[in-house]
């Protein structure tokens, strides 16, 4: 008799698994509650550590694809304080066993190794009930549902999944990042770019920073980190951009002009991303 797997959750992890079975001749599908593949941005650089990721892709045979995306001596770091001094300044080493490459082009590449009908798109998972015998059924948003000899929890903090395993839920860090970026050689802000170097730029005080590198296209991609109340984050509107942005920037207003202008020159839609954590030790 066929068994069916589901997969929850379309990023690297969910991907990664139905590619390995894909390669042993075993059929999955993902649901995944984008409604298509590029229906938002998915982040910046990720560093792929060699005795993991790196494993993980050449289990997958993926593993030549994976090294035309890497980009040699992204892993740059620079450490500046708010007024643009320099603390630390760590060259890129092109020769690195944890290769950094763009989140958004290893995840393409992931999806075009499967077939075309292995993930299931809009599919937005609203609940998950076992049926017995180790089988479980997938109830969606849109009212449709599925069910599945095998259930993967592959969907990220608010796994729907994980409940059937833990009580445990994520909590407030008391951190929250706000996205910013700027776009492809903007001449306004030449010295807020320049600042970046070859890397990643981490302009950092207690309780606030501005986290920024450039993409491969030449625009700049970060976050803005600030230790605040949930409700505080929540109480800014930041369907008016410039007024969210303005908001923001008043919490850096000693700082550097350079380093301000990540935040209001930015380009980006400000979406917050308050940080959870399960706890330490859940396994």
């Amino acid at each position: 008799m066929r068994q069916t797997i589901a997969i929850i959750g379309a990023g690297l992890g969910g991907l990664m698994l139905a590619r390995v079975l894909h390669q042993h001749g075993i059929e999955c599908t993902i649901y995944e509650a984008d409604a298509f593949a590029t229906a938002r941005t998915q982040g910046g650089l990720l560093d792929i550590h060699a005795h993991s990721g790196q494993r993980a892709l050449k289990a997958a045979g993926l593993y030549d694809s994976f090294l035309r995306l890497v980009r040699p001596g992204e892993d740059a770091k620079r450490v500046v304080d708010k007024a643009g001094t320099v603390l630390l300044d760590l060259a890129g080493d092109p020769s690195s066993r944890r290769s950094e490459v763009d989140r958004g082009e290893l995840r393409a590449m992931l999806i075009r190794s499967l077939p075309a009908t292995a993930i299931r798109w809009g599919c937005k998972v609203a609940s998950v009930r076992p049926l017995g015998d180790g089988r479980h059924g997938i109830a969606f948003a849109d009212g449709t549902d599925a069910t599945a000899d095998l259930l993967v929890g592959a969907d990220g903090a608010w796994s729907k999944v994980r409940p059937l395993l833990t009580a445990s839920k994520p909590v407030y860090s008391g951190t929250c990042f706000i996205e910013v970026g700027l776009a492809a050689d903007d001449m306004r802000h030449a010295a807020s770019i320049a600042a970046i170097g070859t890397g990643t730029l981490m302009a950092v005080e207690p309780g606030q920073g501005i986290l920024v590198h450039r993409n491969a296209d030449g625009s700049v991609s970060g976050y803005v980190a600030l230790n605040k109340p949930e409700d505080w984050i929540g109480s800014i509107d930041f369907n008016d951009v410039s007024a969210g942005l303005a908001v923001i920037a008043e919490q850096f207003a000693s700082w550097a002009p350079h380093l301000t202008a990540f935040i209001t020159g930015s380009t980006a839609k400000p979406k917050p991303r308050p940080i959870y954590a399960l706890p330490v030790g859940l396994r």
